[in-house]
């Protein structure tokens, strides 16, 4: 069963490649989905599939990259519901 998983991660996560290594990590774990930066320098994902993939990728985002410091992950699942907007988009 494939759920989606939508997080918003706030910190010093903008200009780090905080976005490029989520879209790598991601397509490492084969997932597919999306990332953004927002214009208040937070990032906005949305990834989707098997569900202990996504929790792999939660935990990732918790942590991020070695220059990143995550301030806050704010994770909502959604299970069958359209993606309401895209950024860089991800296929795994």
């Amino acid at each position: 069963m494939t759920h989606r998983l939508r997080v918003l991660v706030s910190g010093r996560v903008q200009g780090v490649g905080y976005r490029w290594s989520a879209a790598e990590q991601a397509r490492r774990l084969g997932l597919n989905g999306w990332v953004c930066n927002l214009p208040d320098v937070r990032v906005e994902a949305e990834f989707e599939g098997a569900e202990d993939l996504l929790s792999s990728m939660r935990d990732w985002c918790a942590a991020g990259p070695r220059l990143a410091r995550v301030d806050r992950v704010a994770e909502t699942w959604e299970h069958g519901v359209e993606p309401r907007h895209t950024g860089v988009t991800i296929r795994g």
